[in-house]
Order: C-alpha cells, then sequence, then structure tokens
C-alpha cells in the first residue's frame, strides 16, 4: 500500500496554505472575528477559515444556481456561497436560530447578496421535505446536527441533478471516527461514512480537509 500520510500539518505549514489560498474579504473577516468574539463558546462549530474559498470554488466550478444548505450558524459558509452565485442564483439555508443566524443576515446584507439567501427557520428535515421531489439542486452543503446526517443525505440525494456536488463537513469528526468504541456524534459521523461509501447514487471522495470533508458528485 503506497503511504501518503507524510506531510504534517504544522500550524506554520497551516499558515502557509491560508497565505497562498485566497483571502477572506473584509466581510467574511468581520464575521469570523465577530463569531468569536461573540460566541467563543460555540464558534467551534464555524466552518474553517480555508472552507470558505473552497466551496466558493465548488460553487463556480459545478455552475450552481441552486444551493441548498443544511446548518448555517452564523452564516459564514452561506456568504461564501453565496457570493460565488451568480446574480439570479438561489441558497436556500436552513437552520434552528435565530439569534446565531442573525449575524449571517447582517453580513449577508453588508455584502450585498441578502437577496440571494432565503434563510428557512425550522427544523431541516422540514424543509428538505416540502421541496420539489425531483432532481434539482446543483449544489448543497451539509454541516449540522450529526445524529442527522443520513436523514439528511437521504432527502438531499434524489433531488441533486446529475453531476452535482453535496459536501458534507466534519467527517473526520477530530480524528474520533477510528475509535471503534465511539458513541454519540462520532458514531454516527462513522455510521454517515459506511452509508455514503455504500450508495452506488453518488461518487464519493473524503478527503482530509479541516475537520474531514466528502465530496459526492450524483451519477
Amino acid at each position: 500500500m503506497a503511504k501518503g500520510n507524510t506531510t504534517k500539518i504544522t500550524d506554520e505549514l497551516y499558515g502557509y496554505m491560508l497565505a497562498h489560498n485566497p483571502p477572506l474579504n473584509a466581510v467574511q473577516r468581520e464575521l469570523v472575528e465577530t463569531t468569536y468574539a461573540r460566541l467563543p463558546d460555540h464558534a467551534g462549530m464555524q466552518s474553517a477559515e480555508e472552507q470558505a474559498p473552497l466551496l466558493a470554488f465548488l460553487v463556480r466550478l459545478v455552475g450552481a444556481r441552486h444551493i441548498v444548505e443544511v446548518g448555517t450558524f452564523t452564516g459564514f459558509s452561506a456568504l461564501a456561497m453565496a457570493q460565488a452565485l451568480p446574480a439570479d442564483g438561489r441558497l436556500i439555508a436552513c437552520d434552528i436560530s435565530e439569534e446565531w443566524t442573525a449575524y449571517g443576515r447582517e453580513a449577508w446584507a453588508k455584502a450585498g447578496v441578502a437577496d440571494r439567501v432565503d434563510l428557512r427557520i425550522r427544523p431541516a428535515l422540514d424543509t428538505l421535505q416540502a421541496m420539489p421531489d425531483m432532481p434539482h439542486i446543483d449544489f448543497a452543503y451539509l454541516d449540522a446536527d450529526k445524529d442527522n446526517y443520513i436523514a439528511y443525505w437521504e432527502e438531499l440525494v434524489p433531488r441533486m441533478r446529475p453531476n452535482g456536488l453535496i459536501a458534507v463537513d466534519n467527517v473526520l469528526f477530530q480524528g474520533k471516527v477510528v475509535d471503534p468504541a465511539a458513541t454519540g456524534p462520532a458514531a454516527a459521523i462513522q455510521r454517515f461514512n459506511d452509508h455514503v461509501k455504500r450508495d452506488d447514487r453518488m461518487d464519493s471522495v473524503l478527503l482530509t480537509v479541516a475537520d474531514g470533508l466528502t465530496l459526492s458528485r450524483k451519477r
């Protein structure tokens, strides 16, 4: 077996990576700083900094016009994706917190993309199940409660158009997915990863980006 795990991500190397990626724009940077300042106990829920340019890149790569995000928190990832959409594109953002998403609303308005984001405050499964059951979603980003990942996946996959892309965050769950005695969210992620691997409707790859990122293309 070829061994590829030879490059260890030190703080210095992580900084180098960020410096050679597209930088966050002013509104994105302000939202990151606001999240850490005002919600320090929950800020770890925010997508990693390097994921913003990656998500924008993927949105443009697939030519997305219809995006669904499951789990919005303070709106950092939604901001990056909305800014990558064409003017007539739309992003449906699913969350249950008016408090946390209020920071996102403010940032989206500052960035001039508030008209591209349709924030729906209700359980995400309800929002997904109410969508047309035909293939129509170009891109989806899943970063919400881990226990429901499989349920969200099963609502999203039939609604993805051919060659549509799903990106799923936290699929390494701080490394706990390799623990055979894992419980709680880590065990839920283990079940989800196995579920995705068996799903022959999708072509999927699991990447060591941030806390683990799975990319899945609808066949």
